[in-house]
């Protein structure tokens, strides 16, 4: 009787395993005329895969394949971007999410369809960063909308997703 009430006493007293989970952040970089690099806005995935315990370290962005005049004029050719970690930690995070590793697969799944899709996809004010951060984030549960002032602004429309999504406990990046 001791003996049981001992090992129930120490299996109380154990810590439990980390519950395995994926969380994703909607990152934002603010841009630089001289630092060569337009205003962006992408996802980091991170963490464990509860089904398989695989680790996830991700991120992706969308964005035209070459920078040059030819975006302003309509389509062009488009790339799914992945950045270094020195890159990713030196952005704002605007907010994180715990998902499912339903959602996790979802995610890839839509990041394969826009880095596969023929032709000149990219458009600056239809299809850009911002729409596939959007899509991604509708995926994971959160409210989306695109106003036209935003469109070019990455910051500036994550802090709005920021407050039409008050449940995320988030505040805007000044």
């Amino acid at each position: 009787m001791i003996a049981r009430l001992l090992c129930l006493i120490a299996a109380l007293l154990l810590p439990l395993p980390a519950v395995a989970q994926v969380m994703l952040s909607f990152q934002s970089f603010n841009g630089s005329m001289f630092g060569g690099r337009f205003p962006h806005t992408f996802v980091v995935m991170q963490g464990t895969l509860e089904a398989t315990g695989a680790k996830i370290d991700e991120n992706y962005g969308y964005s035209a394949k070459s920078a040059t005049p030819a975006v302003l004029a309509g389509p062009v050719q488009a790339i799914i971007m992945t950045e270094p970690p020195k890159y990713v930690t030196s952005t704002n995070r605007h907010f994180t999410v715990p998902i499912s590793d339903a959602t996790y697969w979802a995610i890839r799944t839509e990041v394969a369809k826009w880095r596969d899709a023929p032709g000149k996809t990219y458009r600056l004010d239809q299809n850009n960063c911002i729409h596939f951060v959007g899509k991604i984030a509708e995926l994971a549960g959160i409210k989306i909308e695109y106003p036209k002032a935003l469109i070019r602004k990455p910051k500036a429309w994550l802090n709005h997703i920021t407050g039409l999504n008050p449940q995320l406990g988030a505040k805007a990046i000044k």
